[in-house]
């Protein structure tokens, strides 16, 4: 690779909100946080909403939206329009 014109590659942690679960990969990601690892060592920190440890398509676990519920909730706030 030619220097100076690709991003900074360097581990990082990215840790799920959900499920409090952690993996030290590679990525171009920034973080002012840091996590010391198993190794001792310390690595940026990222959190995640969703992970393949909280993702319902790996969990094999399905979340019930109460979509009639966002609905009028939504009307609420809003209103609704007639035209």
């Amino acid at each position: 690779m030619r220097k100076g014109i690709h991003p900074d590659y360097h581990p990082v942690v990215f840790k799920d909100a959900t499920t409090g679960d952690a993996f030290l990969t590679r990525s171009t990601i920034t973080s002012d946080r840091t996590i010391e690892w198993e190794d001792g060592q310390l690595y940026p920190l990222v959190v995640v909403d969703v992970s393949a440890a909280s993702h319902p398509f790996w969990t094999g676990s399905r979340r019930h939206i109460d979509s009639a519920g966002q609905v009028e909730k939504f009307r609420r706030r809003f209103g609704t329009r007639h035209t």
